[in-house]
């Protein structure tokens, strides 16, 4: 199977039907980020097929954790190469999407791939999430992390930029947890947890949905 139809395969898994435009945006993401990769080391994860399971398609298995709509914003913290802020935002264009990421070099890539594809109602913050002004806290419907610290951590940081009902949401390994009150502590509460298999890869992912109480 083609790299696009892998693509296109793993995306219908969690109910997205790609369009096009949307595959080829994808494609020209990840021809970009694999040729930037030999120069900067954005990504641990050099094999093409690799790259599109364990990151497009996994960034695509957030969308099982909330549905996109016009004027929702959401914020992703720690973006690294974009995963998985980009291919939700490809995949749900309506989306307002905030980016933070610290390291200039992986900033640098991110403003090159919304520039290249075209991408409107995305920013890159050069910060990191702890230094983000009181300007952001409960601005945002969704925060979403993905290789940031600890579910623990990640609670901490990332509730205070939810709007009361917002939803964090995060993608672990199956056997990682979180205690009910490191999540009360916080002001949240468990609204599901997902089992998902990876499509193409058959990797075990937990995908935890956080709101914030009202």
């Amino acid at each position: 199977m083609t790299l696009r139809r892998t693509l296109i395969a793993g995306a219908a898994a969690f109910g997205l039907g790609l369009t096009d435009e949307q595959a080829d945006a994808c494609m020209v993401y990840l021809v970009e980020l694999e040729k930037w990769n030999r120069k900067f080391n954005l990504t641990a994860i050099r094999d093409g097929r690799e790259i599109v399971t364990k990151h497009f398609i996994d960034s695509f298995s957030y969308l099982r954790g909330f549905k996109p709509r016009p004027g929702m914003t959401l914020l992703d913290m720690g973006s690294g190469a974009g995963f998985p802020a980009l291919p939700i935002k490809i995949a749900a264009p309506a989306l307002s999407v905030i980016m933070v990421e610290s390291v200039r070099k992986k900033g640098t890539f991110l403003r090159h791939i919304i520039r290249t594809l075209r991408l409107e109602g995305v920013e890159v913050l050069d910060a990191r999430t702890d230094a983000l002004l009181p300007e952001h806290h409960a601005r945002y419907n969704v925060v979403t992390a993905r290789a940031f610290a600890d579910m623990g951590t990640a609670l901490k940081e990332g509730s205070l930029f939810l709007k009361p009902g917002g939803l964090m949401i995060l993608s672990r390994g199956p056997a990682e947890t979180v205690s009910d009150d490191t999540v009360a502590e916080q002001g949240m509460l468990v609204k599901a947890r997902h089992e998902i298999i990876l499509p193409g890869s058959g990797d075990p992912r937990a995908l935890w949905v956080f709101q914030k109480k009202d």
